[in-house]
């Protein structure tokens, strides 16, 4: 990663606007179809997390505005994404894992399945944040909830999604989700592009 001068992003006045906010944090919440992902688990075995995850970072690819970010203060330029997954470590408490993301979808996977497996075993964090601009996300797979609010720590500025357990609607699966981002890094337009984009990316999954 590396500093740059938000007057030379298309950031500048959201940079001068919400920097200094008490709380520069917006969430969306959206309900997306999830019934591809679901038969696509079933079919080839994989992780319906893993799979989320990949979608994710596949949409947030395409939108220029998840390659920048507020550290402290300063905006920060970043080359690379990575997905940010919650596992529950062997001791039943949770650690975190980065994945970088990849636009080939299987060796994801096998990057999905070797960290979180190592991240377990060895109970330390695997975090990519000096490398690359990471989604957080936090799986709830234990109930079904609406949606959740994340905190605004004046730390973690990184985008962060959360879900809990998907359901089924007749012959569809549904899943809402809510998406906190920071008013310096994107405006609603660009999370409602990300959002149409995820829900694209799940849809032509495998196709």
């Amino acid at each position: 990663m590396r500093e740059v001068n938000p007057k030379d992003t298309s950031r500048a006045q959201a940079f001068e606007l919400w920097m200094k906010a008490p709380n520069p944090m917006v969430t969306f919440f959206k309900t997306i179809d999830v019934t591809r992902l679901v038969r696509i688990s079933r079919k080839k075995g994989y992780k319906f997390n893993m799979l989320l995850d990949w979608c994710i970072g596949k949409a947030a690819s395409s939108v220029k505005e998840f390659y920048l970010l507020p550290v402290g203060d300063k905006l920060m330029q970043y080359d690379c994404l990575a997905v940010n997954t919650i596992v529950k470590n062997k001791e039943g408490e949770v650690s975190s894992c980065d994945i970088l993301f990849n636009e080939d979808i299987e060796v994801f996977s096998q990057q999905y399945m070797e960290y979180t497996l190592k991240v377990a075993e060895s109970r330390t964090d695997r975090d990519l944040s000096d490398e690359c601009m990471v989604i957080g996300t936090s799986a709830i797979i234990d109930t079904k909830i609406d949606g959740a609010v994340g905190m605004n720590s004046g730390i973690f500025n990184n985008p962060f999604m959360i879900w809990g357990r998907y359901r089924k609607r007749w012959f569809r699966y549904e899943l809402p989700i809510s998406f906190q981002f920071h008013h310096t890094q994107m405006d609603g337009a660009h999370a409602g592009m990300f959002l149409s984009n995820l829900q694209e990316e799940i849809n032509r999954l495998y196709k």
